[in-house]
């Protein structure tokens, strides 16, 4: 029987890759804390059961395909809000999670071939897997570019060699960044919007933790496009109710950007998408509509960074990130530190490796892992704490 190639050297996702290195090792704590996956763990809003239960009936009818117009209303208004940018609802498509949407997005706008050849999709290095699945499935060529430390962990996508911006057809960056939590700056987002205008080339936002953030609001790709003019063709941003409303569960994002291309994501969302089901969609409306219960969220969140600077003080290499709810710690060896943190300590955390490729016989995620704040403050102080003591004591 034959199989496709394309999918044939993709390593284990991350977590089923994790299980094989710590489960059939004992912890070494009676009350193990699990800091690896990004799933919040923080109060789910107070509307969501009233909405549901009033709603019930949407489970028996086939749900709009690209969201209610009181939904895209909600994520227009919102968009508008937060980033000073005039979406309109044609412009936006609801998601079934924002994965899909990252996933499908890139067959829906990928080009068969770019100036003659086999396309290039652009991505940071470490990233979100979906990235690299998407640029394979539409098949073109995936670039991992590095986002170091040296690079203040955003892929430096203008120093790539002209050719291969050239045959570039996307670019997805994501801010605040998963893992580091670094967020690109307006300028990082002029340079990008700049660099694709004159290579022609999507950039594809992903900023799904533009909510959870320590100073400062992050720049959103919306808001700098519409300073600079730019094609609204050429930016689609990714957005998503996991993060922001501790709505993982839920499945609910959006893909928004240019008339033209939101119509081509749909059509392919018409023939092989799975839209959002009725009350999901009206628990969505008002949570796009909503700003206390996204307040009250990251105070829970600063209040961890807070312990968790505390914690690390003095530590060489850590620094409280700018965006999301990670630390990106720096260690000798992800897999040996994630391993020895299981087996000593009874915590568990993802090593970095898992989320970057090998390029040139480097790993840029090699020597971190990566420790998910998202369980309530006490348990993750206790985490944190167990972690200093046996990796940095």
């Amino acid at each position: 029987m034959a199989f496709p190639e394309r999918f044939s050297n993709l390593p284990d996702y991350a977590f089923p890759r994790l299980r094989k290195l710590l489960d059939h090792h004992a912890p070494g704590h009676e009350a193990p804390v699990a800091m690896t996956i990004g799933e919040p763990r923080h109060p789910m809003p107070d509307f969501v059961g009233p909405t549901l239960a009033a709603n019930l009936d949407g489970f028996g009818k086939y749900p709009p395909n690209d969201g209610t117009p009181e939904l895209l209303a909600a994520i227009s208004g919102w968009i508008s809000r937060r980033y000073g940018a005039d979406v309109a609802p044609d412009r936006i498509m609801a998601l079934n999670g924002t994965r899909e949407g990252l996933f499908n997005v890139g067959i829906a706008l990928c080009p068969e071939v770019k100036n003659r050849q086999r396309p290039v999709v652009l991505m940071p290095n470490p990233f979100y897997q979906v990235y690299a699945i998407a640029a394979l499935t539409a098949g073109a060529e995936p670039v991992y570019v590095p986002a170091t430390a040296a690079t203040g962990f955003l892929p430096d996508y203008a120093a790539l060699p002209a050719g291969v911006l050239d045959r570039t057809a996307i670019a997805y960056i994501c801010s605040p960044a998963n893992p580091q939590g670094s967020v690109a700056s307006r300028g990082y987002w002029a340079d990008l919007l700049a660099l694709a205008e004159k290579h022609d080339f999507l950039i594809f936002a992903d900023e799904c933790y533009a909510e959870i953030w320590r100073s400062a609001p992050p720049v959103g790709v919306l808001e700098v496009a519409r300073e600079a003019g730019a094609d609204p063709e050429r930016v689609f941003s990714f957005n998503s109710l996991s993060k922001r409303s501790n709505l993982p569960g839920l499945r609910s994002g959006f893909v928004a950007g240019g008339v033209e291309g939101i119509r081509r994501i749909r059509q392919l969302r018409a023939y092989a998408g799975a839209p959002l089901p009725l009350p999901i969609q009206r628990v969505s409306e008002k949570a796009w509509d909503d700003e206390a219960h996204v307040t009250a969220n990251r105070a829970l969140y600063h209040e961890k960074f807070r312990i968790a600077a505390e914690v690390f003080s003095g530590l060489q290499g850590f620094d409280v990130p700018e965006g999301g709810f990670f630390l990106w710690l720096p260690v000798g060896d992800g897999e040996e530190a994630a391993l020895k943190l299981w087996r000593e300590a009874g915590v568990r955390v993802l090593p970095g490796a898992y989320l970057s490729r090998d390029v040139d016989g480097e790993n840029p995620g090699k020597h971190y892992i990566r420790v998910a704040l998202v369980a309530p403050k006490e348990e993750t102080q206790r985490g944190l704490i167990r972690l200093r003591d046996c990796l940095y004591g």
